[in-house]
This record gives structure tokens, sequence and C-alpha cells, in this order.
């Protein structure tokens, strides 16, 4: 699975499915659930952790036409200045950019350099400097683990910090973003603002999942991690970013083992230091112990 993490560290998947439709998947999860096989679906990997033994039951992909992104027509309801896009979960953030660069379309400036795709981008209501996914969201259209389709509204979807209230096992097939008409060149330089902002304050060049733990209220996880003297510490290959101490880096031999020992390593400092214990914002997929 380092092939299909952003951590590059990953033990093997017992099966990789590509699915590419929404009836095939269908028929895959209708089969996984009637022969009781895990499953899981994988986007760009930006945000996971998958242990070292590796994954077993089925890992899903989703591409062909869940890689898809299209201009919606027009409706009544719609806002004053304001153009509906539909994505697919598979669809690249970076693809979703330079589509709406490409037509004049702002809002998704923020998420300029995010690696991951539209799907974990919604299911963790991603946010950068002020701004959350949700905020875009219009709609969303869904699979539950019967297969079964429904469209739901975005303020029905029960985001939270970092993540959203839907069952466990919902799938996001496609999702619908409400954005506003821009010049091209204002959008070019919010892009270019946002990523002068992350040359600056994130370890771009080493393998990471982005901010490792979620900012406890009204806190900084990573000024915790700083002021409890872990910043620059490292577990074998795996270590605690000198530029920002939220980020657990790879630094070339890091293993999974290594990641969530540092991981546990934090946790524990932290708690005994500031009574505060900080949660993941990684997704640690399969069995850890």
């Amino acid at each position: 699975m380092s092939q299909y993490s952003t951590f590059k560290v990953g033990g093997p998947a017992e099966a990789i499915i590509s699915v590419t439709n929404s009836e095939d998947l269908a028929r895959l999860i209708h089969w996984l659930k009637k022969n009781d096989v895990n499953w899981w679906i994988v986007g760009r990997g930006s945000n996971i952790l998958v242990p070292d033994q590796g994954l077993a039951g089925v890992t899903i992909v989703l591409e062909g036409e869940f890689s898809s992104i299209e201009k919606l027509e027009s409706e009544g309801s719609q806002k004053e200045n304001s153009t509906l896009i539909r994505a697919g979960a598979g669809c690249l953030l970076s693809k979703v950019i330079h589509y709406c660069t490409k037509n004049c379309l702002s809002g998704f400036e923020f998420a300029f350099g995010i690696p991951g795709s539209v799907g974990g981008a919604v299911i963790m209501n991603a946010g950068a400097w002020g701004h959350e996914i949700e905020n875009l969201l219009d709609s969303a259209t869904l699979m539950d683990n019967n297969g079964e389709v429904s469209t739901e509204q975005g303020r029905n979807l029960g985001f939270t910090y970092r993540g959203w209230g839907m069952k466990p096992n919902t799938v996001l097939l496609y999702a619908t973003f409400t954005l506003t008409t821009s010049s091209r060149e204002e959008i070019k330089a919010a892009c270019r603002k946002y990523q002068e902002l992350r040359k600056k304050n994130q370890p771009l060049i080493k393998p990471s999942a982005g901010s490792f733990f979620k900012n406890p209220p009204g806190l900084s996880a990573g000024r915790l991690i700083d002021e409890a003297g872990l910043k620059g510490h490292s577990i074998g290959g795996a270590k605690i970013s000198e530029k920002h101490a939220n980020f657990i880096v790879n630094t070339g031999s890091a293993s999974a083992t290594d990641i969530l020992n540092l991981m546990r390593l934090v946790q524990n400092t932290v708690y005994k230091q500031f009574d505060i214990k900080l949660e993941p914002e990684v997704h640690i997929l399969g069995d850890v112990g």
C-alpha cells in the first residue's frame, strides 16, 4: 500500500480493485457484504496510514467516471453570480482547481497544494487558512453499504471539524459545489498566495500525510507539540518536522510502525505535560493492535 499513500509506507493489501462506475461499485459492495468481506475506499492516500502488516479484505480505488468534473446547468434557485460544478469522488483536487481557474470560478483556491481527492476532502471536511470544504458543498451523491444511491444536501451531512456525520461505509460518489465567478488573474493570485504560505510553513519535500493531529478547541496541535520539546524528535525513519511540529515526515526509511510509535510518543508526552489528548487527523486503516 506504500504506492497508495503519500506517507510512502504500508504493507500489502489482500486485494485491490479499481471501479469505474456506480453500477459496478454497487454490485461489488453487495457481493462483499454477502460474503462478509471487509472493504475500504482509498482515494489519493493523502490522509491515511496503513500498518506494515497491510490490509485484509478489499481495497477499492475509484477511477473512470469518478474522476470526472463538469459544470451544471443553471437553476432558478441558484444564488446570483454563482455556478454549480459536479466532481467525482476520485477527482484530484488539483484537477478541480485547474478546471475552476480555466473557467473563472472561485472558491477552491484555499485547497491549492492539497494532494487529495474530492472524496477524501469532503469526508474529512478538508480545510486550510480558515476555509473548509463544507462551505462550498451544495449536495452529495452517496451510496450506502447495500449499494443504494441517494442525494443529500450538504447541510444534512453532519459536518464537524475534519469529519462528517454519515454512517460508516457510506461512499461519496459525486459532490456538487457552489462557486462564484471571478477573474482568472484573481484566482491565480490567490493560488500563488496559498502556495507561498505552504512553502513557508510546511515541510513539502519529505513524504507526509499533512497535519497529523487535529487541533484541540482553541489550541494549536503544532504549538503544543513544539512546547512539549518534541520538534525534530525521531523514531526510526519517522521524524517530527522541524519546520512544523504537527507534521510527521518519512525521512526515507520509515515504517508504518515508526510513525505509529512516534504518534503515541507525542500523544503521551502532550497529555502528561498539558492534560490534553491529541487525536490523529490521519485515518489509520486496518488493525494496529
